[in-house]
């Protein structure tokens, strides 16, 4: 018999708070985190980049003895930041840390792209010889899972996710997963993106990057007609999810339930995404579910502010879920934080349970005629009785995911 799936710890940091608190307060008071950034003007590789936007982590993060930091860059950073406060929130014990019935469901697109970055400048100028035993291990394309498990001896199963945007997303259903088949007690599960200029360089040469680069205020614009291409963003997001039953043992605080995940894979095209490939991972998490698409009260989209995501997102959602559900992307506050962007959404959908608050899409002003008839959010709304939302990501390669979430009345 499966076991219900509940989420009583959260962490996080992110361009426009760094706990569940502040968060919530930014979306509520229109805050944004993109920023021009200056930094990259002085580097002369960076001529022919185009964007100059971001939106970065401010807040200063913790720090950890140099054994336990030593493999750590800055993205395992951000991950343990985010994951020692969703530990700290669900009252979970270093005991049980290290019992082996705690397990881990972690990642990022790829490790600490600064840390490769060094390791390469290092390597082409002086060779192997002044290259730390330590380097490699910031930059692996697990290292936050690693570091995390290492940092939290974390003893029972852990998974590695490192897959583009759907990273954390993918983790919170791996993490699902394992609970709800009564193979791990609690697990942790999130993900994790540093900010580097590579990332927006990626898609810079897609000609898929906004270039407002004197008008941070009014970029990215998911869904816009005026739109001009996303902001990379970084962070982390980290739920602690545990069975019902044990979360009610306990007493614990319950943000909310994960009743449904769907993911697939288009099998198409490695950038281009296909409407079929997210409406069926839409379509699976219902079925997951076992509820109807009339039950969806908000959907979270993935909507990146990008020409071909935003009409086919806008169309799939249209083809499961119809015109009825408001609709909209936070992106528009805090840039797409990559593989951390399907953990710091879910932690931003469990603030609507509280009050019913649905964020905007901020910059959303004239909607692409090119989208589909959706109920687009282009003003907070509050909606009291909120109990059921849908949370979509989706990456290169054609991988799509979709979590539905349900509040605990």
């Amino acid at each position: 018999m499966n076991r219900r799936v509940v989420i009583t710890g959260v962490g996080l940091t992110s361009p426009i708070g760094s706990t569940y608190k502040e968060l919530n307060e930014s979306l509520r008071n229109g805050k944004h985190g993109v920023r021009r950034q200056t930094e990259w003007d002085a580097l002369e590789h960076l001529e022919t980049l185009r964007t100059r936007l971001a939106a970065p982590v401010d807040a200063e993060l913790p720090t950890y003895p140099r054994r336990k930091s030593r493999t750590m860059g800055r993205v395992s950073h951000l991950a343990s930041s985010a994951t020692e406060q969703a530990i700290a929130d669900a009252g979970i014990t270093e005991g049980e840390l290290r019992s082996g019935r705690v397990g881990l469901a972690y990642g990022s697109t790829n490790g600490s792209t600064t840390a490769l970055e060094e390791y390469c400048t290092s390597l082409f100028s002086t060779g192997f010889a002044k290259i730390s035993g330590a380097a490699y291990l910031k930059f692996m394309s697990h290292t936050c899972a690693a570091n995390l498990a290492q940092l939290f001896e974390i003893r029972g199963r852990v998974i590695s996710t490192s897959a583009a945007c759907v990273s954390a997303s993918q983790a919170i259903g791996a993490g699902y997963e394992l609970i709800r088949a009564g193979q791990q007690e609690v697990v942790l599960a999130g993900g994790a993106e540093e900010m580097h200029y590579i990332h927006a360089g990626v898609f810079d040469v897609l000609y898929a990057t906004s270039t407002r680069n004197d008008e941070p205020d009014l970029t990215p614009r998911p869904f816009d007609k005026d739109r001009d291409g996303l902001v990379v963003g970084e962070g982390s997001g980290t739920v602690a999810l545990e069975s019902y039953e044990r979360a009610m043992a306990r007493g614990s605080h319950i943000y909310g339930e994960i009743i449904g995940y769907g993911s697939n894979c288009d099998g198409a095209h490695l950038t281009s995404p296909s409407v079929d490939g997210m409406a069926s991972a839409m379509r699976l998490a219902l079925d997951d579910a076992e509820v109807n698409p009339g039950v969806i009260d908000y959907i979270n989209a993935h909507a990146t502010a990008t020409e071909a995501g935003d009409i086919c997102e806008s169309k799939a959602t249209e083809q499961v879920l119809g015109t009825r559900p408001p609709i909209s992307s936070t992106k528009g506050y805090m840039g797409h934080t990559l593989g951390a962007c399907g953990a710091i959404e879910t932690i931003a959908c469990l603030g609507s349970f509280e009050d019913g608050f649905l964020p905007a899409s901020r910059n959303l002003e004239n909607v692409d005629p090119r989208c589909a008839p959706l109920d687009y959010l282009m003003e907070p709304k509050l909606t009291p009785g909120v109990a059921t939302i849908m949370n979509n990501n989706f990456a290169f390669g054609g991988l799509n995911t979709s979590l539905i979430l349900r509040k605990i009345s």
